[in-house]
């Protein structure tokens, strides 16, 4: 298999210009290029194929068909102090563990929207950070936070811990609840069994109706309070809108801690959406935000910085640091965002290899510009040109986060990240390009043997991916000449591509 990685042996550079071979393709017609092709492809009858060949060969060349829009689905907020089992509440509700829990107070610091569905109803979960009244600086941000969740919900879930009843911190939740005027279920959390029932009791003081007793631990209770839940959530969303069926286009903000990822989040999504703080690691949950970016929706998610090797973190870091994993995974698309006061280091590396490994499409965004002075641009350039040759073909945008700079100029540069990841060769026009490319730069002869491209075909995208079926094994130098030269045809900025080859035999005659 080759990528774009760098490999053994030498580079493979052609004699001569490409004016002849850039001519000859323009000239093939369509007719031409699929006559060559079906050609090309009877001839693969005398070769040994296996199963998986025939798969591969009987792949079509038709598109995905667009997605249609619905309604977005209503949105259910748990809030309540610190450490009161809210996100384990939400762990057990969607019946995974994304969200990060760690037996210490303030964990979730963001809000962190979830899907999740009961009773064969769809709605969104919002995990929050501690409330606490009066708090300050980080505290403060994370309170704030919680409310912005309540004013956007549909239905809240308010948390306390059921052993140790209503604090004052407690009561001054109800307070911010009662005026948000949004209708509220009351949980006592951490009710094991019924002999902790007398515990519960006092909790209907707080005026907020009926307490729901629930174990998050262990999952008692739970399905009586999505019940009730589901009789106060409409059937979409307040503030919500269209989205598409299978989702807006989900992008992964990634980067090492500190960088500015929230920050830029904040400025695209126009308001204070992700807690910002000068101390690094702030993020430490993937923060999901659709937004509205050059005409179209986004989902956005900022993830918690990489910030040592995974087997050297340890804690909420970890687990941390697997959810930023996962929500890469998950997108389409990764902005990779570089600092450019500082040199590029070996974690800047590192992540955007996560970026290329996880098969993503990719955009590099440089932060900090308007901070660049002459000098250190001259070096970054240079920096650039050693440590991310590999991915000069991801679109380039220079940003500042505290600004908002340039911000505009991100959504033509995913558009065409993602136009190219999801791109598909034609199988014509592909063989068309790989004849015309082997007759003017033919692979070199090895050991008094030239290895042949039979048929070339394109069985997938997303990203693109390339199969070779040849006489022989492709110089690794050969095969990166190859891969360049489909970048420059067809035009694959913005993603990985991968091309793998199947050395097959002529079939014996019998």
């Amino acid at each position: 298999m080759a990528q774009d990685s760098q490999g053994a042996g030498e580079e493979y550079l052609p004699a001569g210009e490409d004016a002849k071979f850039t001519q000859r393709l323009a000239e093939i017609s369509e007719e031409e290029a699929e006559a060559r092709a079906a050609a090309l492809r009877a001839g693969l009858e005398g070769y040994d194929l296996d199963e998986e060949d025939t798969a591969l060969l009987a792949v079509d060349d038709d598109g995905a068909d667009a997605f249609p829009s619905v309604p977005a689905p209503p949105v259910l907020a748990i809030v309540g102090r610190p450490n009161v089992g809210k996100s384990t509440l939400v762990n057990r509700i969607i019946r995974s563990r994304e969200a990060v829990v760690e037996d210490v107070p303030g964990v979730t610091r963001d809000r962190v929207t979830y899907p999740a569905e009961w009773n064969g109803r769809d709605f969104t979960l919002v995990d929050t950070g501690g409330w606490e009244a009066d708090a300050k600086g980080l505290h403060k941000r994370v309170a704030e936070q919680a409310e912005l969740a309540v004013e956007e919900a549909d239905a809240v879930v308010f948390v306390v811990d059921g052993l140790v009843g209503a604090t004052a911190v407690d009561e001054a939740v109800v307070k911010m609840l009662r005026r948000k005027k949004k209708p509220v279920l009351l949980v006592a959390n951490k009710i094991d069994s019924a002999v902790q029932m007398s515990e519960v009791y006092p909790l209907w003081n707080l005026g907020l109706g009926e307490p729901y007793p629930v174990s998050a631990l262990h999952g008692t209770g739970t399905g009586d309070l999505l019940d009730a839940a589901l009789k106060h959530l409409p059937e979409t969303a307040q503030h919500g809108g269209l989205v598409p069926v299978g989702g807006p286009r989900r992008v992964a903000l990634v980067g090492r801690p500190n960088v500015g990822k929230s920050s830029l989040l904040n400025k695209i999504a126009g308001a204070d959406r992700v807690v910002v703080d000068n101390v690094a690691g702030t993020t430490r949950d993937p923060v999901d935000e659709l937004v509205s970016l050059g005409g179209d929706q986004w989902r956005f998610v900022d993830t918690a910085g990489i910030r040592r090797r995974q087997h050297m973190a340890s804690g909420s870091e970890y687990y941390a640091m697997l959810r930023t994993q996962r929500a890469l995974d998950k997108a389409e698309v990764a902005v990779v965002l570089l600092a450019v006061d500082e040199p590029i280091s070996e974690q800047d590396i590192r992540i955007v290899q996560m970026a290329l490994d996880a098969g993503r499409a990719l955009v590099l965004a440089y932060n900090k510009w308007d901070l660049l002075d002459e000098e250190r641009r001259y070096y970054l350039e240079r920096e650039i040109e050693r440590d991310l040759a590999h991915v000069a073909w991801a679109p380039r945008v220079n940003v500042s986060a505290q600004t908002g700079w340039h911000k505009d100029k991100l959504a033509p540069a995913l558009q065409r990240s993602l136009t190219n990841w999801e791109q598909r060769i034609p199988t014509g026009r592909l063989n068309a390009f790989l004849g015309e490319l082997v007759a003017a730069h033919p692979h070199p002869v090895r050991s008094g043997k030239q290895p042949r491209i039979l048929f070339g075909t394109q069985p997938s995208t997303r990203p693109p991916k390339f199969v070779l079926f040849t006489t022989g094994f492709l110089d690794p130098g050969y095969r990166r000449f190859i891969v360049r030269r489909l970048r420059e045809t067809f035009d694959f900025t913005g993603t990985p591509l991968e091309v793998q080859m199947r050395v097959r035999e002529k079939r014996k005659r019998r």
